[in-house]
């Protein structure tokens, strides 16, 4: 395929070569992928099984009640819509205590110095902060805005590690004011800059170098390269991350404590890991020969959840002690000290704890020749809360919330509102013949990475999100309003 120069004065930026004959899509960039027919999940065998819903996917409270109505935390979705609006993210209070409280004590129980960490990217507010900490479990943040909120509820600071790629002056101006535990060094410029910053405040501030180890894994299966091409950490094979760590141990105004590395998400099995400690703990094995301590390790995240009765990931317990198992395996092989071991789950924590609840607009349905159809069910959210699908063709369960029905299932695409083709919420789905406008749909595993992800496209308010536990609505979020977004616009 050819090319040719775009011209300065086409774009009034600077020269880059542009293919031609690409194709144009009437209707947005993911026009020509989503008309493909892709690998549906297996037709229910019967409508029990339509309705029925998966205690591996689903909040562990979700269940139908008397008529067929949907509830989480013993609050039903029709009560949820008409209080709350639609849509609407309902987060089950007790399963996100019970995860959290889960993940602490698996790693307690390794007989393992260890602390976990909330990946506060995953979801964040004032009440999930309160309600994960109150477990037992830190928060990590990658923002001065994650920060902020971290601290509005009241998470002392000492508990809080600062991850980022791009920490700007005033974040860390800010962390070192109020005394953040832990900074996550991904760059030689943030060395200088937070040394500096520290200096003037007359602190030292505790630093993990983030190492980029040459692993990406996600659910089953792991891949392990010499290099890295990725804007995170710091790399072993180049030496920039021997590099940082001297550098850090060099200035009196930071602390060196450890190292840092993170491999994928969505991971079900812990062989990843195992190449990344074995990477990890020989870096601190040549880094202590120079005098170097390394007294935390830090795996990350990406510990996955089930979105499809086909995810099958590991029990926490079982992932922990093979976590464990393996760093301390590593440990012993170098002859090192075992470090104080630490994980950050985000997902594993909230996801499954979260669903999204949908009220259905319009349906129709779209002869695709050869004998097949696909019905298209609009709903009222879509890309703007969640946009995982069309970033990631990220797969989702989706069932009739409002009742039951015992009519046949027909194959659907749940999609969006938003003027653009991708704006797909569920791929591939089966829901009932008798689906009609006004009908609830909900959408599980909602929790992680949906609204924490939310936009504003074509000016959608976005959705709130309400706790739920024991019968109550509680406010976690509050949905978002036309005169939120006009209160912006000087004009309006």
């Amino acid at each position: 395929m050819g090319s040719r120069q775009l011209r300065d004065s086409d774009r009034g930026c600077p020269t880059r070569p542009y293919a031609v004959g690409m194709p144009a899509h009437p209707a947005g960039p993911r026009h020509s992928d989503v008309i493909d027919i892709h690998g549906a999940p297996p037709r229910p065998l019967d409508t029990a099984e339509l309705n029925h819903l998966d205690a591996a996917v689903w909040p562990t409270s979700a269940r139908r009640e008397p008529g067929g109505v949907v509830s989480v935390g013993g609050v039903d979705v029709v009560t949820a819509v008409r209080e709350a609006g639609s849509p609407v993210v309902l987060l089950d209070q007790d399963q996100v205590r019970s995860a959290a409280r889960g993940y602490a004590r698996s790693y307690d129980a390794t007989g393992t110095p260890t602390r976990v960490y909330y990946a506060g990217k995953a979801f964040l507010s004032t009440a999930v902060a309160r309600w994960i900490t109150d477990e037992g479990v830190d928060i990590d943040v990658c923002t001065g805005g994650e920060l902020e909120v971290a601290l509005r509820a009241g998470v002392t600071p000492d508990r809080i590690l600062f991850h980022g790629n791009n920490k700007s002056e005033a974040e860390l101006i800010r962390a070192l004011e109020v005394g953040v535990g832990r900074y996550v060094i991904d760059s030689c410029l943030e060395i200088a800059r937070l040394g500096a910053l520290a200096q003037d405040a007359g602190v030292v501030a505790d630093c993990l170098v983030r190492v980029t180890v040459g692993v990406e894994a996600h659910t089953h299966e792991f891949i392990a390269t010499a290099h890295e091409d990725q804007k995170f950490g710091l790399a072993l094979t180049d030496g920039s991350a021997r590099e940082a760590a001297r550098r850090v141990a060099a200035l009196p105004s930071l602390n060196l404590v450890g190292l840092h590395s993170h491999i994928g998400s969505q991971i079900f099995d812990p062989a990843g890991f195992e190449v990344a400690a074995r990477r990890l703990v020989g870096f601190a094995a040549e880094l202590a020969a120079e005098g170097l301590s390394i007294r935390e390790l830090n795996l990350g995240g990406g510990m996955g959840i089930a979105y499809t009765s086909a995810d099958d990931p590991l029990d926490v317990a079982d992932m922990a002690a093979a976590i464990v198992s393996i760093v301390r395996h590593e440990c012993d092989r170098a002859d090192l000290p075992l470090p104080l071991l630490c994980v950050e789950p985000g997902r594993a924590i909230i996801g499954q704890a979260g669903i999204t609840v949908y009220t259905v607009g319009t349906i129709k349905a779209i002869d695709l020749g050869n004998g097949l159809t696909r019905t298209f069910v609009s709903v009222d959210g879509g890309m703007s809360d969640n946009i995982r699908t069309a970033l990631y063709d990220a797969e989702y369960t989706v069932a009739l919330a409002n009742r039951e029905s015992d009519a046949e299932p027909m194959l659907c695409r749940v999609v969006g509102k938003h003027c653009e083709s991708g704006d797909i919420v569920v791929r591939d789905c089966w829901l009932p013949a008798d689906l009609a406008p006004g009908d609830l749909l909900a959408v599980a595993a909602t929790g992680a990475y949906c609204r924490s992800m939310a936009s504003n496209y074509n000016q959608v308010p976005r959705p709130g999100v309400m706790g739920v536990q024991d019968g109550h609505l509680e406010t976690v979020l509050r949905r978002e309003t036309i005169d939120d977004l006009l209160s912006l616009d000087p004009g309006a």
